[in-house]
C-alpha cells in the first residue's frame, strides 16, 4: 500500500497504520515538522484568542510543553518519554471535520488527548488526528527521499510565530493576527471612554453572579473544613460558574466516597488539566477526567507522599554540594510540572553532582537560587535573579558560571524582591482608594507592568471601577461573570 493511499485512510485502524508505515520510512526533522504542523498551529496559535483570555492560556502552556515533548524526541540521547495528556481549544477552521463536537460558549471546540509517542512523525499525525485536521500534506514530506534532504536540523525550536502571505487570509477568510492588532492599536479607546461604554454590562453580569459568588465561598470554605485542606486552587482563570460545577463534582464525590478523601488532609487541592501531584506536593484534578481517575488518585497519594519526600531530600543534598544554592520552583511553572517529573531531574543532577565534586565553600552560594530544565541548554541567570540550569550540564563548567555571575545574581534577587513590594503595596493602594471588589493580573503581566498601571489607575480614579472585580491584562473585555480585564499600559 503507498503512502499516498495511506494518507487517504479514515478510520482509526486504518490511520493507526499510516502512522506505522510512515515512521518506517524515515523521520521527520524539526523544520519538516513544523511544516507539518501549520494547519495546527493555525488552529490554537494563541494570537487568535486576544478576547479570549482563558482558551488563551490553556493553548499557550499546551504548547510550550507540546513543543518540549517534541524537542525531547530529536535530541540524540534522550530521557524516558513520559505522557502527555493535552488541552486545546480549537478555533472553528474550514479544513475542519464535518463532523464536530459541541462548541462552547466562547465558540471553540476543547480537545484533549495523550501523547506517548515514540518519534516526531507519530507524534505529529497523533496531533493532526486528535484535532480532526487534514493530515493529505503530511505526504509531501514524507515522500521525499534522504539525499534530498539537508542536514538534519535536530534540536530546531519550536513555536516559532507563524508569518502567513497575505494572500492566504484572502483566500480564506480567515483573520490577520498583525492585521487586528494593528487596528486595535490605532482605534483603542480612552480607559475612561471604554469604561463609560462597557461598565453598565460589566455590573449586570456581577450582579448576575452574585449567587454563585456565595456559593462558591460557600462550597470552598465546607470542603477545606471538612477534609482539613491546605487550600482550593484553579490553574486557569475559569468564570465563577465553571468553578462552582467543579466544587459541587468534588463535594458528590465527598459524599459517595468519604473513605477515599482520608489520604487527601494537608494537601492543596488544584483544578488543573491534568491529574496527579505537581512539584509543590499540590493535588491536581483534572477537570477533563471522571470520578473514577479522581478516586484512583486519592488511594495513590500515600506513595506520592514517600517520592515528595525522597524530593525534598534530594534538594538538600544538592544544597549541600552547591554551596548552599537552593533549587527553587517558579510558582506558574512548578503548579504545571508534576513531582515524578521534578523527581526525575533533581535525580540526574544529583547523580552528576556526585560523580563530579565541586569546590565551593560550604556557604558561598546560600543566599543564591536555581531552577532545574530538561534541555541541554547553557546556564544562564534569569532577570528575576534565579539561575536556569540544564539537569545535565557539565559540573566543573556550572561552578565557573555560578561564581562569576553570584554578585549579578544576587543583585537581580534584591530587585526582584523591590519590584515585588512596590507591586504589592500598589495593589493595595488600589483596592482601597478605587473600592474594587478585586484586583489580580493575568500570569503574563510582569511586577513591573502591574505596578506602572496601579499607579497610573491611582492618579486617573476612575468612578466606575468601584465595587467591580479588576484583572490587569493586555487586552480590553469583559468576562461572563462581570470580571472586568484591562490593558496594563491602558490610554489615559
Amino acid at each position: 500500500m503507498s503512502v499516498h493511499a495511506l494518507l487517504r485512510c479514515s478510520t482509526r485502524a486504518q490511520r493507526t497504520c499510516v502512522v506505522s508505515c510512515l515512521v518506517q520510512q524515515r523521520a521527520l526533522t524539526g523544520a519538516e515538522a513544523v511544516n507539518a504542523l501549520r494547519p495546527f498551529y493555525f488552529a490554537v496559535h494563541p494570537d487568535f484568542f486576544g478576547q479570549h483570555p482563558r482558551e488563551r492560556e490553556v493553548n499557550e502552556n499546551s504548547l510550550k510543553r507540546l513543543n518540549a515533548y517534541l524537542e525531547n524526541l530529536q535530541k540524540p540521547v534522550r530521557s524516558s518519554v513520559q505522557p502527555l495528556k493535552l488541552t486545546f481549544y480549537i478555533k472553528d477552521t474550514k479544513d475542519s471535520s464535518n463532523v464536530r463536537p459541541e462548541l462552547l460558549p466562547s465558540g471553540f471546540q476543547a480537545v484533549s488527548f495523550t501523547l506517548h509517542t515514540s518519534d516526531v512523525l507519530s507524534t505529529v499525525m497523533k496531533v493532526l488526528a486528535s484535532c480532526r485536521l487534514p493530515v493529505e500534506h503530511v505526504k509531501d514530506l514524507t515522500g521525499r527521499s534522504e539525499a534530498s534532504k539537508g542536514p538534519s536540523k535536530a534540536g530546531l525550536p519550536f513555536y516559532r510565530p507563524i508569518r502567513w502571505d497575505k494572500s492566504y487570509y484572502s483566500f480564506t477568510g480567515f483573520r490577520d493576527p498583525e492585521m487586528e492588532l494593528q487596528q486595535a492599536s490605532r482605534v483603542e479607546p480612552t480607559l475612561d471612554l471604554w469604561l463609560r461604554n462597557n461598565e453598565p454590562q460589566a455590573t449586570k453580569k456581577h450582579q448576575a453572579n452574585v449567587p454563585r459568588r456565595e456559593e462558591l465561598s460557600r462550597l470552598t470554605e465546607e470542603l477545606a473544613h471538612r477534609f482539613n485542606l491546605g487550600g482550593i486552587r484553579w490553574q486557569r482563570s475559569w468564570g465563577v460558574a465553571h468553578r462552582c460545577s467543579q466544587l459541587q463534582s468534588l463535594s458528590r464525590l465527598a459524599q459517595q466516597n468519604p473513605e477515599d478523601f482520608i489520604h487527601l488532609q494537608g494537601h492543596t487541592v488544584v483544578f488543573a488539566d491534568q491529574s496527579g501531584m505537581n512539584a509543590f506536593g499540590h493535588v491536581l484534578l483534572g477537570t477533563m477526567d471522571v470520578h473514577h481517575q479522581w478516586t484512583k488518585l486519592f488511594q495513590q497519594l500515600p506513595s506520592y507522599r514517600s517520592l515528595q519526600q525522597q524530593t525534598d531530600w534530594l534538594k538538600e543534598r544538592i544544597s549541600l554540594l552547591l554551596g548552599g544554592a537552593t533549587v527553587v520552583l517558579v510558582e506558574r511553572l512548578g503548579a504545571e510540572q508534576l513531582i515524578t517529573e521534578h523527581y526525575s531531574l533533581l535525580s540526574c543532577f544529583h547523580k552528576l553532582l556526585l560523580a563530579q565534586r565541586l569546590r565551593l565553600h560550604p556557604r558561598s552560594l546560600h543566599d543564591l537560587t536555581l531552577m532545574l530544565e530538561s534541555d541541554r541548554s547553557r546556564p544562564r541567570l534569569h532577570e528575576m535573579g534565579h539561575f536556569i540550569v540544564s539537569s545535565t550540564a557539565d559540573p566543573s563548567r556550572l561552578q565557573v558560571f555560578l561564581q562569576s555571575h553570584a554578585p549579578e545574581a544576587r543583585h537581580r534577587t534584591q530587585r526582584r524582591k523591590q519590584l515585588q513590594a512596590a507591586e504589592d503595596a500598589a495593589v493595595d493602594s488600589c483596592l482601597q482608594v478605587l473600592s474594587l471588589q478585586t484586583l489580580t493580573k493575568d500570569p503574563n503581566v510582569s511586577c513591573r507592568q502591574m505596578e506602572s498601571c496601579c499607579r497610573r489607575l491611582l492618579e486617573l480614579r476612575p468612578a466606575l471601577l468601584q465595587g467591580l472585580h479588576l484583572c490587569v491584562s493586555h487586552f480590553y473585555s469583559v468576562l461572563e461573570d462581570g470580571v472586568v480585564c484591562v490593558p496594563w499600559d491602558w490610554k489615559g
